[in-house]
């Protein structure tokens, strides 16, 4: 074996184990999980009187949902003299238009309730949301983005916990609006559920950082401005202020039990944004407040989750360097008759794909699903988050070399169940990019080892390679057949509002 390979080797199992590290970390969520599980959250002492709240809702181009959002706040159980409502529109299109007339319909009826509209999106949701703060009433203020819909009890089960002078800020858990509708929204809900049901439990209950999850949470306001109010140098504004409030001291409560259901993407592109965003916005994060944490002198089990946290989707970039070196190893390997060092690979995949099951499987169980249902996606998971990586590392790698971008929404189309509001607007869509030919190719790159590996009789190498395959495949297919196919499973509805007069729809 020659220098070259040896070096070559030493990298790919190099990458293997750094994933492996990564892979393990959910093994310990799902520890710390069940070790806090009982350990319920509850106000530490009673509130003198109710408190006024003021809700914000920053929308940006939403005329499929704006409607259903307003409707489903105003039917928040909470004095009205008490609850002030901020629509923050900065958008461009009829939703002007359509929240402008819902919001004059509801002040009519009595809610204490203004529309905001920005002329620029300077900063984004982040400067929406700090403008809104310049007018904004409230001692306490709560954020809904627009695909949510709060139940009627979010405030009389979150403001009691502000009891506490040192809570900051409450958030609960996001449910799914349209779980059922595609074999992707399933997946997206199973990705969230194991977010919020064992990871910000865990973190939450083992005195860790856990993040506001930008919706669906609310705020001390004076916590906002003690660590700095909303800033907009990076993507996920969100997770920013969140780690800067608690390295002031604040301290968060998660409430899984309460569940404010919102609307996932229905569509590939839209669901590549959205990861995109959050994944850049992370890295951003880390370079940002990592050093900070890490010269603190706060515990080393908080620095540590602190650590992972931030740097989780570093694994993305490993991914698509070990998904090129993958197969290159197997060939090596198997010419210099070193067949039996395959073996070599299991523990390290196993460590890293095996922990994926362990962890959402538990979420499920958690969630309540049970027999063939919690096990049903799994394969699909593994595929689908292996076809995320070139999109993600994607991300990464701009966040690393300081890339700016603009604050790219994700796209709602109203979707409930397994139908969504129709017809859609293009512009209501997931932007296409060159990304699913790279997709595409990395496919054909794991079909060749595939079919190497099944001639040279590597039977053990097959079914990680068709992992890789079969998510490579899917997500670029997926993204390049959008636009070109009508959507499944579409409402028999009326037509896009396109009418300021028009009723707004009820929410489910």
């Amino acid at each position: 074996m020659t220098t070259v390979e040896i070096i070559f080797l030493a990298v790919y199992f190099s990458l293997l184990s750094v994933l492996g590290v990564y892979g393990s970390h959910r093994y310990r969520m799902a520890f710390l999980y069940y070790r806090h599980k009982f350990k319920l959250p509850t106000p530490n002492g009673t509130l003198k009187a109710l408190p006024r709240v003021t809700i914000q809702l920053p929308i940006f181009n939403e005329m499929y949902v704006v409607e259903r959002l307003v409707e489903s706040v105003c039917r928040i159980d909470y004095p009205r003299e008490l609850l002030e409502i901020q629509v923050l529109d900065d958008s461009t299109d009829e939703t002007c238009g359509i929240a402008r007339a819902c919001v004059e319909r509801h002040r009519q009826k009595g809610h204490d309730i203004v529309y905001i509209h920005r002329v620029n999106r300077q900063g984004f949701k982040a400067g929406a949301l700090e403008n809104g703060l310049k007018l904004a009433t409230g001692e306490y203020v709560a954020v809904f983005d627009a695909d949510f819909v709060p139940s009627p009890d979010f405030l009389m089960r979150t403001v009691p916990f502000f009891a506490d002078a040192k809570v900051g800020m409450v958030q609960v858990r996001w449910g799914h609006l349209n779980r059922e509708f595609s074999i992707l929204t399933q997946a997206q809900s199973i990705f969230l559920d194991g977010h919020f049901i064992i990871e910000h439990t865990a973190r939450n209950r083992a005195g860790c950082f856990f993040n506001f999850n930008g919706t669906a949470g609310i705020w001390r306001r004076s916590t906002i401005s003690d660590a700095g109010g909303w800033q907009h140098d990076t993507l996920t504004e969100d997770l920013d202020l969140s780690y800067r409030a608690q390295l002031k001291g604040w301290q968060f409560v998660f409430l899984p039990e309460v569940i404010s259901p919102a609307e996932v993407p229905v569509d590939m592109n839209a669901f590549k944004s959205q990861q995109h965003r959050w994944a850049k916005g992370s890295i951003q994060t880390a370079k940002k407040l990592l050093p900070t944490i890490l010269k603190s002198d706060l515990p080393l089990l908080v620095k540590r989750e602190a650590f992972f946290h931030l740097t989780n989707n570093m694994a993305y970039l490993l991914m698509v360097l070990l998904s090129v070196l993958m197969p290159i190893s197997m060939v090596v390997r198997f010419q210099h008759g070193l067949y039996g060092t395959l073996f070599l690979d299991l523990p390290f995949f196993i460590t890293a794909t095996a922990s994926v099951c362990v962890f959402y499987v538990a979420a499920q169980r958690e969630r309540g699903a049970t027999g063939w249902e919690r096990f049903k996606y799994l394969p699909f998971l593994m595929s689908l988050g292996i076809g995320l990586a070139i999109n993600n590392a994607k991300a990464v790698g701009e966040a690393l070399l300081n890339q700016q971008s603009g604050f790219a929404r994700t796209p709602k189309t109203g979707a409930e169940g397994k139908s969504v509001k129709a017809p859609v607007k293009k512009s209501y869509r997931g932007s296409k990019t060159l990304m699913p030919v790279v997709e595409l190719l990395f496919a054909a790159y794991f079909t060749g080892a595939l079919w190497f590996a099944i001639d040279a009789r590597i039977y053990t190498s097959v079914p990680f390679i068709v992992l890789f395959q079969a998510g490579f495949l899917y997500v670029g297919v997926s993204s390049l057949l959008q636009g070109f196919v009508g959507r499944v499973k579409v409402a028999e509805a009326a037509p896009a509002v396109s009418s300021t007069e028009e009723q707004p729809r009820q929410a489910a």
